[in-house]
């Protein structure tokens, strides 16, 4: 899907102004039959400015992404690999 690309970038971008290592912020896209994942990768040291105080952050990122997927007519799904 090409729809994949501003959804990506999206990710991308948030996820780099969170973090102190802005340069091992990776986002990787698999799509599936009902939906696309999205995985973010950033470094170690990074990973509670990601996810945040109880989860916040991340749930902040994936309700920005869901509404970014809605535009684009998609299903979308957020996660934080190690």
């Amino acid at each position: 899907m090409e729809s994949a690309a501003p959804v990506k970038d999206l990710i991308e971008f948030i996820a780099k102004k969170l973090v102190e290592h802005p340069e091992d912020v990776t986002v990787e896209v698999v799509e599936t039959e009902e939906a696309q994942e999205y995985h973010l990768r950033v470094n170690q040291a990074d990973m509670g400015r990601v996810i945040g105080k109880s989860g916040r952050t991340a749930k902040a990122m994936r309700t920005l992404l869901g509404s970014s997927a809605a535009k684009a007519n998609i299903r979308a799904t957020l996660e934080i690999v190690e």
